[in-house]
């Protein structure tokens, strides 16, 4: 049965997920129209081509954005967003990339903790599913099922 205090945060969890695919979204028209300073910079670091790797995280975040919109799906997307933005936030974190690449106060790297937090935001309004899910997928995960 689900409470007022429930229904207020999946309400909450609409714009959570709405800023989600904003902030995928309108990064893919920096990522598809060609090499960024970001890329360029991981590529330089990872030995991955820089085109290959810029468009598979733009397919991934374009991705999620849409799964996090769908209400059946809206627990998957939060969760591939969790994870493409620990990804990001690490890259940021422990790679040459560097918190602030762009010298314009860290806005890439804030707003990539922000998106994270409303990833994780929309998990929790929607915990019941995403423990539910968690449970169906425990074992292709290696995990025991609780």
């Amino acid at each position: 049965m689900q409470t007022d205090k429930d229904r207020i945060l999946r309400l909450l969890a609409w714009g959570a997920a709405i800023w989600i695919a904003y902030e995928f979204l309108w990064y893919e028209q920096y990522k598809l129209a060609g090499p960024t300073l970001v890329f360029d910079r991981l590529s330089a670091w990872s030995g991955i081509p820089e085109k290959p790797f810029r468009l598979f995280v733009a397919g991934m975040e374009m991705l999620a954005a849409l799964l996090v919109l769908v209400p059946r799906s809206r627990v998957f997307g939060a969760a591939f967003a969790l994870g493409i933005m620990s990804g990001a936030i690490g890259f940021h974190l422990f790679t040459p990339l560097g918190v602030d690449p762009y010298e314009d106060g860290a806005t890439l790297f804030k707003e990539a903790c922000f998106t994270w937090a409303m990833a994780a935001f929309v998990l929790f309004a929607h915990r019941d599913e995403a423990l539910a899910l968690l449970r169906r997928y425990a074992p292709f995960l290696g995990m025991k099922a609780a």
